[in-house]
């Protein structure tokens, strides 16, 4: 006689086949007998967060830093809701996640039970896809199929809203070993004619860029780009997004594009004309005002999984649907056999005007001996890390001084949110982050806004002996809506400052962690030295920055990427 169990075990037992590791999440009603499940098992830990919101973005953090697939679990009702911002939050950034919601008993949907809500309804917009599952017996199914489109395509999260009688009704067990669905074919393989097309327009150009996105560290097709880099010789721009895709070290690089890019990436850019995009989107933040954009004239070479992305927002030339990886292995492979090569004198002469560009040294700051300049804190933790730490970030003036400071030579130690923009990811981040890379060095950037959004998370890191460095650039306002309102709004700083912070050394202290204030430029070397020195401790670091420093270069909302502000002496 076959065996049967509840559909909580099913559960469990499907992670374990998928080789889930860990498993951010907080019970509710709703879930409990999938909690008792997971109580019954060994094969996986639970990260028991304070608050779902939390729990998402730890589990998004994880597989962004990992390769691996992110699993959450939420109950009901607010459980459900409180992940909403998670979710969005992944899914504008493509990242493979399964998220396990808890419903209220099959009988009880529809009827205002308590701890409903529609969720199938409410995160239809912010995943990739989701599924209400209605019978036992289609659950191992509805996981395997979680999981494979989660990964598969342009990657993204999935959610699996799982009924309360469900996971207590009994059925027999099997796990399929692969999924076949008629309604979603992603294509792999780009067209081998398209690609020849690229080659030969690629190695025809006078002045040619290569500009790359998350996607090519989604794909993991880091070392491709290099090499294909490498072998041209061109210049390559990382999106934010991108970073660490093509090592920052390389003079190849001309640093970051967009909003508060680099002057030489955005000249480039714009002056091009053979531009190839790879894994990249053409965000508003990156190209600034599509007409200005395409006032220049250039042919575009766009390769991406996901076909609504090609001519969404520019039209391009030559599109190439397929994934990155695939894609520039077969790019590599035609460029070896082309018969025309990149013309030197063309290439010297872009490279001239290019570094004329570099000269403008668009990211140089004037230090101070009586300020913090939150720039040299940034540029003190890539020294003293050696530009091998997994770096997060929340969002605001910091996240882009990170970006721009710290330069990062390897892909996925870069973990922040470019998408959605999401206040609070922070600290569960780098939970996440550490989580899934437990020897590594992990430090958090963050400001005295964001990092109050999810500071409960203090707790989860006690409790799992989690490490990470807090540097918490502290300049005591909504930096960058402060920086907004100066420049476009008069300086009318309509509740962009903080009036009332806590103390932050006594609120780590609290948690049981290692608190610092550190007021005087003299003192950061020494302080981060010490921070970074103690391996088994959470150090939360708050230095007092310059309360009037921007980010700079600007590309102010509406304007073209030549329209740059390189300083406050451009206003």
């Amino acid at each position: 006689m076959t065996t049967e169990i509840t559909g909580a075990e099913i559960l469990v037992k499907c992670l374990a086949e998928e080789g889930v590791e860990h498993v951010f999440g907080y019970p509710g009603g709703a879930v409990l007998y999938i909690y008792d499940a997971i109580f019954n098992q060994d094969k996986f830990q639970h990260i028991l967060v304070r608050h779902e919101q939390a729990a998402i973005h730890a589990a998004d953090a994880y597989s962004r830093s990992s390769q691996k697939v992110g699993v959450a679990l939420v109950t009901s009702g607010p459980g459900v809701t409180n992940a909403v911002t998670g979710l969005a939050t992944a899914y504008m950034d493509s990242i493979p996640m399964v998220i396990i919601s808890g419903q209220v008993p099959s009988h009880a949907i529809g009827q205002d039970a308590f701890q409903e809500c529609d969720t199938v309804g409410i995160t239809r917009p912010c995943v990739k896809h989701n599924f209400l599952v209605k019978d036992v017996r289609d659950l191992a199914t509805t996981v395997k199929k979680a999981f494979y489109i989660a990964t598969t395509g342009r990657p993204g999260p999935v959610l699996i809203d799982i009924p309360k009688d469900i996971s207590m009704h009994k059925t027999t067990y099997h796990y399929p070993k692969e999924v076949e669905m008629r309604s979603y074919k992603p294509v792999d393989k780009g067209h081998a004619g398209q690609i020849r097309k690229a080659v030969q327009l690629l190695l025809s150009a006078e002045r040619p860029m290569i500009y790359t996105g998350g996607g090519v560290i989604l794909a993991n097709a880091s070392a491709e780009l290099n090499k294909l880099v490498d072998q041209l010789g061109f210049p390559c721009t990382n999106t934010l997004m991108g970073l660490g895709a093509y090592r920052a070290s390389d003079d190849k690089f001309v640093g970051m594009p967009g909003m508060h890019g680099t002057y030489e990436a955005n000249m480039a850019m714009q002056n091009c004309d053979v531009l190839i995009a790879i894994g990249a989107r053409f965000d508003d933040r990156v190209i600034g005002n599509p007409k200005h954009f395409a006032s220049f004239p250039r042919k575009i070479i766009h390769i991406d999984i996901d076909p609504s992305s090609i001519s969404k927002r520019v039209k391009v030339d030559i599109p190439i649907v397929g994934n990155v990886k695939d894609v520039l292995v077969e790019f590599l492979s035609q460029l070896s056999s082309a018969e025309i090569k990149p013309n030197p004198s063309n290439l010297a002469k872009w490279w001239k005007q290019i570094n004329t560009w570099r000269e403008q040294d668009c990211l140089k700051f004037a230090p101070s001996t009586e300020v913090i300049k939150p720039q040299s804190v940034v540029q003190k933790v890539w020294e003293l890390t050696k530009g091998d730490a997994f770096i997060t970030s929340d969002v605001g003036q910091h996240q882009m001084w990170a970006a721009q400071y710290y330069r990062f030579d390897k892909p996925r130690r870069w973990i922040n949110s470019g998408g959605l923009g999401t206040m609070g990811v922070g600290l569960p981040y780098a939970m996440g982050v550490q989580m899934a890379n437990p020897d590594a060095t992990v430090a958090c950037i963050t400001g005295e806004a964001s990092i109050q959004m999810c500071i409960q998370e203090l707790a989860t890191c006690k409790q799992y002996h989690l490490t990470p460095k807090i540097i918490l650039l502290n300049n005591r306002a909504l930096g960058m809506v402060r920086q907004w309102q100066q420049i476009d709004y008069g300086s009318r700083y309509s509740e962009s400052y903080m009036d009332s912070l806590p103390d932050f050394n006594m609120l780590a202290e609290s948690y049981g962690h290692v608190g610092m204030k550190i007021e005087k430029p003299s003192d950061v070397d020494g302080a981060l030295k010490e921070a970074f020195a103690m391996k088994d401790k959470l150090v939360f670091m708050n230095f007092i920055t310059d309360q009037s420093e921007n980010v700079w270069p600007m590309v102010k909302a509406g304007k073209g990427l030549t329209e740059m502000l390189l300083g406050s002496e451009d206003l």
